[in-house]
């Protein structure tokens, strides 16, 4: 048995088509966010594991000594550096053409 296209079978077929289309275009723009977010959190373990995971270590370890509510203020220590007075001598100089 033999079928033939039809006009109405051929605007349902484009129909369908758009619909399916722009029902994902929809759905993207709802869930890239969430997408984003969660390829970049995966990155930045693997990164972390790769080039940070000692540094990460000792961090976790001080936030686990540290107790809830507790207030730390970190400072860099003050260094007194003073110049070296007796390094050499000056000499002005001109530049002859």
């Amino acid at each position: 048995m033999i079928q033939q296209a039809s006009a109405m079978g051929l605007l349902r077929t484009i129909l369908i088509i758009l619909l399916i289309w722009f029902g994902l275009k929809i759905l993207t723009r709802l869930f890239a966010p969430f997408l984003m977010r969660f390829v970049a959190k995966k990155a930045e373990e693997k990164f972390g594991e790769q080039f940070g995971g000692f540094q990460n270590q000792s961090q976790q370890r001080e936030e686990k000594k540290r107790r809830e509510g507790e207030t730390v203020i970190d400072k860099m220590p003050e260094q007194n550096k003073s110049s070296n007075e007796k390094v050499g001598e000056y000499i002005d100089y001109e530049e002859i053409d």
